[in-house]
């Protein structure tokens, strides 16, 4: 082989090797959140559990949890974030508009949402199914009981489609009674004018400690009728802000995995465990390649512990939704929950 063009080939391949190893350049999303020093981060109008505001404004949930660890890891303050609360109507043009920075609120992730409206999905955060919620005193026991039968519903959302799919599949003449916002279809529910009530079963279960006046007096029904992966999104075209969102939340399943929690962050940092000290940042500096500090998700972690954390404070057995860990359990303890390694 000519000389010259070896020499031109090592070139190349030292060049490629640079290029990979070159830390990211920040996005306009990270540069305009690093501007105002703060996230802009879409949020649920109000469904416990997930993201709701108290008397007093504060926010809590798991999709809140989420924000506040992406801000502890862009920002290094899990308090840096401005809560927007969106119905299913508004949510999607908020996040292409660029009202806010990332959309986490409780959202399917379908074929049609991504390739139709400009968004990246970025990575699971809770999975969940459909389900219909009943009173106790209609004698229903199973979803195929709802033959002709009307169910509250609301617009905008895969629950609507999904009911007219289930209706039509199981020749269930279903009727959906639709409303635009979540509390009037609730509302319409609790007040008997539909027998049903249908969304996601972890709603359900929200809605049913939070609103009914007796929640002994409602079922929710054994049957989930589709598929339910729900997580953050954000605007198609940002791969830096991209990839910080859904590293964040693959580095909170991974701390759970290798035991890293809130409380243990700082002791973990003398763990000679080549995962943890690639999590905390006391060995190779992973949060270059994010555009990010090296202890970028030490930081996180202080703010909202692993993933485990989050869900358990929010929604588990022990909260007031008292849901199960389920599906959402991580992938080696019988779940579906799978984080990309963080190297």
């Amino acid at each position: 082989m000519n000389l010259n063009k070896v020499t031109t080939m090592a070139a190349i391949v030292a060049a490629l090797g640079t290029l990979m190893a070159a830390p990211a350049q920040a996005g306009k999303t990270v540069d305009g959140i690093k501007a105002r020093g703060q996230v802009i981060c879409g949020v649920n109008t109000g469904l416990a559990g997930f993201s709701a505001a108290d008397s007093s404004g504060k926010w809590t949930g798991l999709d809140v949890d989420v924000c506040r660890a992406i801000a502890a890891a862009t920002l290094g303050d899990a308090e840096k974030v401005k809560y927007v609360p969106l119905n299913a109507q508004q949510r999607f043009t908020a996040l292409q508009s660029g009202e806010i920075d990332v959309l986490s609120r409780n959202t399917t992730f379908s074929l049609t949402r991504d390739a139709s409206l400009g968004l990246h999905m970025t990575a699971v955060t809770y999975y969940d199914g459909q389900g219909f919620m009943v009173p106790v005193k209609s004698k229903i026991k199973s979803a195929k009981q709802l033959k002709g039968q009307t169910v509250c519903v609301q617009s905008g959302t895969t629950t609507e489609k999904n009911l007219t799919d289930y209706s039509k599949a199981n020749g269930l003449g279903i009727k959906p009674v639709v409303f635009e916002k979540v509390e009037a279809a609730t509302g319409a529910y609790f007040a008997g004018r539909c027998i049903a009530y249908t969304t996601d079963a972890s709603g359900l279960a929200s809605v049913r400690n939070k609103e009914a006046k007796n929640p002994a007096e409602h079922l929710i029904l054994p049957e989930l009728i589709s598929k339910e992966p729900l997580g953050p999104m954000v605007r198609r075209g940002d791969d830096e802000w991209f990839a910080i969102v859904k590293w964040v939340i693959y580095g909170l399943l991974e701390a759970e995995e290798y035991g890293l929690t809130q409380a243990n962050v700082e002791q973990m940092k003398t763990s000679t465990d080549p995962v943890v000290q690639r999590l905390l940042g006391t060995t190779e500096d992973t949060g270059k390649l994010l555009g990010l500090d090296k202890d970028w998700m030490a930081k996180a972690l202080k703010a909202t512990g692993n993933y485990g954390e989050i869900f358990e404070r929010n929604v588990g057995p022990k909260s007031a939704l008292g849901l199960p860990r389920g599906s959402n359990n991580l992938w080696n303890k019988g779940g579906q929950m799978y984080a990309y390694p963080i190297r």
